[in-house]
């Protein structure tokens, strides 16, 4: 695949021998199903007495694999085993860091037809998003190390105190916090693990990985990269169980040194919280969803706007936190572009996402699909459906956990739903007057995640100046606010929506995984 670098930005048209090997991944994985995974800790895996099922969202009735259902004593083992290797990992000269995770991305390289054969059926992606989430991980890790080397470990020498008969030499170092916690979600279980995963490593923290309950075959998968680089006993541990048990045990355990967080914001905010309550202040790097607005000015292209707004409030299902879950469009073409949405929109193909033709698979569990339901008896009493709002149960989809896309027209903006994220393939689309107006509606929320504009130069100008998110995009038709990768568009939001002011995947990310040490030494001359 000589000439083809798959992104989100280019997946719609990859090269036919990208989906040869896919088919052959499905084939194998579907071969090899029900197979049972232990915990990885110090190196060695371990079973825990109780296990779960981990089922396909596509078919509930198939299970992909046995996982452990992990305790509090699981949670102290891991601790303590990246407490120990702690001291060897934080003293490995970075160059040898980066170049054993460097080995770990070729790795994912060269298993990512597999790995999104996993990630499709784990999580009901696309083939081709399963794919992008996979390719991203290796690049979120190579972009770690690649700051790096280009800060040289971040050893940077300061001025020289003007002390007579004395030579001052003052330097500042980054230096690893210790044990890095990462919990996270099942929507991007693969970059949303590794990235923060590779960052600790890189920096020289050594890991704990606890995936959701729900996508815990991908992440021991992920595990399993890193142990096959070479990355020594200890240094990444991963451990499975309910949230409520092991997670809470982790994030509550006094050997914690840091913590990367991506999920809903209620429950990134009582871990943070109860964070809190540790003997002294430690970094938490939440990223805790978000409420994207696309706003579309009598200027834009409608074609662009249209295709940009149906992938990114469709894509996943509108499982993304980056999901346009808001569509603004001025009143002179509001008319126009609400037929190009529907049109659009009711040609896409729902079903087993593991099929090339398909578009949109199943949401993620028995709760997101009830969440549908009733987020749509609401919607239904206070406007009126574009497209949508029902479940699909024909044929093979009442196997599984399968949403309409669903536009909704004419909700007031008092209503809660304008604001409340609702994680799902539903989007409210309303009406503006003015661009002033569609930028005070789209920032009157706690989000600020990701968002999108379509219109003129001056349009876009204006947008980028008053928006209150962290990712922003302009007149983009492969996704009006999803699609960020690492190295072109950092990911990671403002206000309720991300803690550190700092991007996944940008210039400053895997520095929050370092904190400072300044050494002073005097010499007499």
């Amino acid at each position: 695949m000589a000439g083809f670098k798959l992104t989100y930005a280019t997946m719609y048209n990859p090269p036919e021998e990208l989906h040869t090997q896919f088919d052959q991944s499905i084939q194998k994985l579907k071969a090899n199903l029900g197979k049972e995974y232990a915990m990885i800790i110090d190196g060695k895996e371990v079973y825990a007495d109780e296990k779960f099922d981990d089922r396909t969202p596509i078919d509930t009735n198939v299970v992909l694999a046995v996982m452990q259902k992990g305790t509090e004593k699981h949670a102290d083992m891991a601790m303590a085993a990246a407490r120990k290797a702690y001291f060897g990992w934080s003293h490995t000269p970075w160059q040898e860091r980066i170049a054993l995770l460097r080995k770990a991305a070729d790795l994912i390289d060269e298993r990512l037809t597999y790995l999104g054969a996993v990630m499709s059926m784990e999580v009901g992606k696309n083939r081709m998003e399963a794919m992008g989430d996979v390719a991203e991980t290796a690049d979120l890790i190579r972009y770690s190390c690649d700051m790096m080397e280009q800060n040289n470990g971040f050893v940077i020498p300061m001025g020289k105190d003007p002390l007579p008969n004395h030579d001052v030499t003052n330097v500042s170092v980054l230096r690893p916090y210790g044990v890095w916690l990462v919990v996270s979600p099942f929507n991007f279980p693969f970059a949303l693990t590794g990235g923060p995963a590779g960052a600790a490593l890189a920096a020289g923290n050594t890991v704990v990985l606890k995936p959701a309950t729900d996508t815990p075959f991908i992440v021991r998968l992920l595990a399993d990269c890193f142990v096959d680089a070479g990355l020594p006993a200890g240094v990444v541990n991963f451990v499975t169980g309910p949230g409520r048990t092991i997670g809470a045990a982790l994030v509550n355990s006094p050997e914690v040194d840091g913590v990367t967080f991506t999920g809903s914001y209620d429950v990134g905010m009582k871990m943070f919280r109860d964070y809190a309550n540790g003997k002294f202040v430690r970094p938490m790097v939440l990223e805790l969803g978000g409420k994207n607005p696309a706003i579309v000015t009598k200027n834009a292209n409608l074609d662009d706007a249209a295709q940009g707004i149906v992938r990114s409030a469709f894509g996943l299902q509108g499982q993304k936190c980056s999901a346009a879950s808001r569509v603004y469009i001025q009143e002179e073409v509001y008319d126009e572009l609400v037929g190009k949405l529907k049109d659009l929109t009711e040609k896409l193909s729902v079903g087993d996402p593991t099929d090339r033709k398909i578009f949109m698979g199943p949401v993620m569990n028995k709760s997101s699909y009830e969440d549908f339901q009733n987020f749509n008896k609401e919607l239904a009493a206070a406007g009126k459906f574009l497209t949508g709002g029902s479940v699909l149960t024909d044929g093979d989809l009442g196997k599984g956990y399968f949403c309409a896309p669903t536009f909704v027209l004419d909700v007031p903006y008092t209503h809660r739903l304008w604001k409340e994220e609702m994680f799902l393939p539903i989007t409210t689309i309303g009406k503006f007057k003015t661009l002033e107006q569609a930028l005070d509606m789209a920032n009157d929320v706690d989000y600020g995640l990701t968002a999108g504009v379509y219109g003129s130069d001056a349009d876009v100008e204006y947008f980028f100046d008053r928006i209150e998110a962290g990712v922003t995009y302009s007149n983009r038709p492969q996704g009006a606010t999803t699609g960020a990768w690492p190295g072109f568009q950092p990911f990671g939001g403002w206000k309720g929506s991300g803690s550190s002011g700092k991007n996944a995947g940008g210039h400053h990310y895997v520095q929050l995984y370092l904190h400072e040490q300044i050494r002073t030494s005097v010499k007499p001359k």
